[in-house]
């Protein structure tokens, strides 16, 4: 059985048990959410019309990698460097129910 869930902008195909990063979300560390279901499907039986129920539990938050972004113009001894870390939401997904 598995589903597919939107969530922070994105679409993920989950099972149950699975553990994924999302874009950061505003919920406590073991916080249970109820994600939107696009689609859902058990064998041959697929439910799309959004009566299908993921519930994930937030495991953490935190940042990922560092991005380096150096951009410069050639002969103009114009420099940047910029660093980023995106921030994240760790889910893991504890049902699903058609």
């Amino acid at each position: 059985m598995y589903a597919i869930v939107k969530t922070g902008g994105k679409q993920y195909k989950v099972t149950e048990g699975l553990i994924f990063e999302t874009e950061l979300l505003s919920a406590e560390v073991g916080a249970k959410l109820n994600l939107d279901v696009v689609l859902a499907a058990d064998g041959d039986k697929v439910v799309t019309d959004g009566s299908a129920k993921v519930v994930a539990t937030v495991v953490e938050h935190g940042k990922g990698k560092k991005l380096n972004i150096f951009t410069y113009k050639a002969k103009k001894n114009i420099r940047k460097r910029q660093g980023h870390r995106q921030p994240y939401t760790k889910l893991k997904v504890e049902s699903i129910a058609l």
